[in-house]
């Protein structure tokens, strides 16, 4: 019996030696990640470049490792960066802190931080670990226009668009 268990684990052993190895050559080819897979933040805009970020802190107050944090300011009609009445002026993410659980993606009422796929994070020292609003959001969409706007008074009043036809 002794002896049994010792030709299962040498028969291990020589499957293992002669079969193909599994490697990637990270940073030319990068591995697929999950569909729930949580990796770096990003701020997410509207199709026009309005920021989708209101400045509401929900999502620091969701966050159990206190790693947000947002100061909102007021939007006027000549500097305009979301729909609402409120922007976040600084929103900052400490990746030091942040257990990439997803909470404060749960919490956002207007979507606008989301968990991506990218987990290349690698700091130096502390400071270079807190990301500001100007490496989280992400870039505009082509034919919108960067924030801050100079809108028409009055064009804004819901810090949310009208959804059409909603079949959520």
């Amino acid at each position: 019996m002794f002896a049994l268990e010792i030709a299962r684990g040498l028969a291990t052993t020589l499957r293992e030696m002669v079969s193909k190895p599994v490697t990637i050559q990270y940073p030319e080819e990068k591995r697929p990640v999950r569909t729930r897979f949580k990796g770096r933040h990003t701020l997410k805009r509207y199709d026009n470049g309005l920021e989708k970020c209101i400045g509401c802190s929900l999502c620091a107050a969701a966050c159990p490792a206190d790693a947000i944090f947002v100061e909102a300011a007021d939007n006027t009609d000549d500097e305009r960066y979301s729909p609402g009445e409120r922007y976040a002026r600084v929103y900052e993410i400490n990746f030091m802190r942040c257990i990439f659980c997803g909470y404060c993606e749960d919490a956002c009422p207007t979507e606008a931080i989301v968990l991506g796929d990218n987990y290349e994070l690698s700091f130096t020292d502390r400071r270079s670990a807190i990301y500001g609003k100007e490496l989280l959001l992400e870039p505009v969409a082509e034919g919108g226009k960067p924030t801050p706007q100079k809108v028409e008074p009055g064009a804004f009043i819901r810090s949310v668009p009208v959804m059409k036809d909603a079949t959520d």
